[in-house]
């Protein structure tokens, strides 16, 4: 792992991944087991995004499948992640360590892999019906952490007025 993260654009996407996960790890140190599981958004028709516990399950999932889809995409028959809710903030922190080392995994694995594909016909679809490349779809995974630890912060406003 320590290669990766002295040069180059794996290293920089690891990096910022694992920043992003690190600054969403120390939100989840100040969550109640109560705040985790109450429902905040009673209006959503997203049903990953009705409490802290819904958004993480969801987090974790989707950080399994960024790295899944890439693994597909280089010829593994591999299936795509479920997850059911987990029961406590720690129980979501071991998930969310454990996801990200399966995303460093990949890079592992896969030293030598094209991270820029300018050939669309050469990159991945995935199931929200857009294509990436592998870099572009790391950086999806990091801002996707970013933009629901901002989720998470505006539902503890909420369940802390």
């Amino acid at each position: 792992m320590k290669k990766f993260r002295e040069t180059g654009a794996i290293g920089s996407l690891l990096d910022e991944y694992e920043k992003a996960i690190f600054e969403l790890q120390v939100l989840l140190n100040t969550i109640s087991e109560e705040e985790l599981v109450a429902v905040v958004d009673m209006e959503t028709q997203d049903t990953d995004c009705i409490s802290i516990q819904t958004i993480l399950t969801h987090i974790i999932k989707a950080g399994y499948n960024y790295a899944i889809y890439i693994r597909q995409h280089l010829g593994e028959q591999v299936e795509l992640a479920k997850l059911e809710p987990l029961a406590s903030v720690d129980a979501y922190q071991d998930g969310i360590t454990a996801m990200f080392s399966y995303n460093v995994t990949l890079f592992v694995d896969y030293p030598d892999m094209i991270l820029e594909e300018h050939d669309a016909t050469k990159r991945m679809d995935v199931s929200w019906g857009q294509s990436y490349d592998p870099e572009q779809l790391m950086e999806h995974a990091i801002v996707h952490i970013l933009r629901h630890r901002r989720q998470i912060e505006r539902f503890l406003l909420q369940l802390r007025a």
